[in-house]
């Protein structure tokens, strides 16, 4: 493991930091927004330990707080992290031979790392790139949701300062890189106009899933054209 730490060089360490103090920012929000949709201080934190995907984690909470049901959130939060399955295949030798050592960089696991690690063209700096990410990102994600659990328990109502706008601000800056592709576009705004049309009729979270609909359209589509 030393030896990947050797490997950095101040570019990487850069970018890690930058990418980090953005997950900061995102899990303070993520945090005091949990605790004021009426979670206890201590759920928002256990969750980011054991679970550690941002994007499940803000729809999970989103979906429980507007009135759906935890088995709605699960299975949403599931479906969302269903990409990590080409990603675990893409940086599997990334992450070491030691059972211990996948366990733990399976846990780590996330588009952040995974982008690093891609992006470089060397097996020991992406191994380096990987490690050093995920470890940044796992200290500055679960000690920002703590300060921001706590901090939520004195703010009381999170839209006196906007941060009611933070779960569907992340969410949308989660699917932004991917709406550059046009079949992803179009699944995206057909999913979008099923979930807004039946919102006002069904219970909360059921609308989300119904949204899946625009990829099953799309991977259709995409099939009886091959």
């Amino acid at each position: 493991m030393r030896s990947i730490w050797r490997t950095l060089d101040q570019r990487l360490l850069r970018d890690v930091a930058a990418v980090a103090a953005g997950a900061a920012v995102s899990g303070a929000s993520f945090g005091a927004i949990s605790v004021a949709a009426g979670l206890p201080w201590w759920l928002p934190v256990v969750m980011s330990l054991l679970v550690f995907a941002g994007g499940s984690q803000f729809m999970a909470v989103g979906i429980v707080a507007a009135g759906g049901s935890p088995a709605a959130a699960v299975l949403a939060g599931l479906v969302l992290n269903a990409r990590h399955l080409p990603f675990g295949l893409a940086v599997g030798d990334v992450l070491g031979r030691g059972l211990v050592a996948r366990l733990v960089g399976s846990h780590l696991l996330i588009d952040e790392t995974v982008a690093f690690a891609l992006a470089q063209r060397d097996p020991a700096r992406a191994r380096a790139a990987y490690w050093s990410c995920g470890v940044a990102l796992f200290g500055a994600w679960n000690a920002s949701v703590v300060a921001g659990a706590l901090a939520g328990q004195a703010i009381g109502d999170p839209a006196a300062f906007g941060l009611d706008a933070a779960f569907p601000a992340a969410l949308l800056a989660l699917t932004l890189p991917a709406l550059k592709d046009r079949k992803t576009r179009h699944a995206a705004l057909l999913g979008s106009a099923v979930a807004l049309a039946t919102t006002p009729f069904l219970p909360a979270g059921l609308p989300v899933l119904l949204a899946l609909g625009g990829l099953v359209v799309a991977f259709s589509g995409k099939a009886v054209r091959a």
